[in-house]
């Protein structure tokens, strides 16, 4: 019987966990439908979510739970849960109970017919206004610009094999997206529809922040269009103050210009501050994100795990 492991990273979670935990009992566990391991990351999250999921893994010995030190982010969480997990395939799944657990067995089953990647993927959500236009603005951008296999309404929710999950390890990135990497590595892919639920506990920490940065780190890691973007805008800029230039020359040539303007100077130059301006921090994103890199830190940082105390 081949071995799953479902991988949660956990951010002030802490009322989530025992219905988390009772859902997949109920529906993942009790059928044996497969071997299983649970594999929690705490990242970094300042309520009682580590006691919980303390709790949880001392009723379950298939559980494996991890305290990273600090917040590094769901990527690095995630990447941590798929460092130490060692099933044959793994799932991430959310703790917010967004997605129905369901979907983890209808994932197997697309696995279990040569998959090497499946996705969840959602038709619909239950969320805002402004949490829908974020999420479809993002998508559009990615799938444009950077990714073209995106599905269009996204994906959060994914199972990979253990050929997918070495490479992830392997590719060891900084300031970047693990669902744009899975794309990216081109494996053979499924999707399996879903509707994702309004949130019932707890409180989103998916901030403004967090949604810009992802975007950015999106763009720079697949795609070549922001400095592409610069580029190109620089040229428009160029080519305008020559023209812009010609014109004034033949102007002034012509008598036709008693006085220079001192508003036109102005805005011009205020213009072409802006573009200056852009351009280095386009350029500044891709030095830190290469400077990040080779300082060779590491992902994320485990400052405690249950492994050990069974050891």
């Amino acid at each position: 019987m081949a071995k799953l492991s479902i991988i949660i990273p956990v951010y002030y979670n802490e009322k989530n966990l025992p219905p988390l935990y009772e859902d997949i009992r109920k529906k993942i566990i009790e059928p044996g439908l497969f071997d299983y391991e649970l594999i929690m990351v705490d990242d970094g999250s300042g309520d009682g979510s580590w006691a919980e999921m303390e709790k949880i893994a001392a009723m379950d010995e298939n559980v494996k739970i991890y305290h990273l030190s600090r917040n590094f982010g769901s990527h690095a969480a995630i990447l941590c849960g798929l460092e130490h997990c060692t099933g044959d395939c793994a799932v991430v799944k959310a703790a917010d109970l967004q997605e129905p657990t369901e979907l983890i067995i209808e994932m197997y089953k697309k696995w279990q017919e040569g998959y090497n990647v499946v996705l969840a993927v959602r038709e619909d959500r239950e969320e805002s206004f402004s949490q829908k236009f974020f999420a479809d603005f993002y998508y559009s951008l990615v799938r444009t610009f950077a990714l073209k296999k995106m599905p269009k309404n996204g994906f959060d929710i994914y199972l990979i094999d253990r050929k997918v999950i070495d490479v992830l390890s392997l590719m060891d990135e900084k300031d970047s997206a693990l669902t744009g990497q899975i794309l990216w590595s081109g494996f053979k892919t499924a999707e399996v529809p879903y509707i994702r639920r309004e949130r019932k506990i707890g409180k989103s920490r998916w901030t403004l922040q967090k949604k810009i940065k992802l975007v950015m780190d999106t763009l720079y890691s697949f795609s070549s269009v922001p400095i592409t973007l610069v580029t190109l805008v620089g040229a428009f800029a160029f080519a305008a103050s020559i023209i812009w230039a010609l014109v004034v020359l033949i102007n002034k040539i012509a008598g036709n210009i008693p006085v220079s303007g001192f508003t036109t100077m102005f805005i011009f130059q205020l213009f072409s501050f802006g573009i200056t301006m852009t351009t280095l921090g386009v350029i500044g994103g891709y030095l830190w994100r290469t400077f990040n890199a080779s300082r060779n830190r590491p992902i994320y940082i485990i400052e405690k795990d249950n492994e050990k105390e069974k050891n």
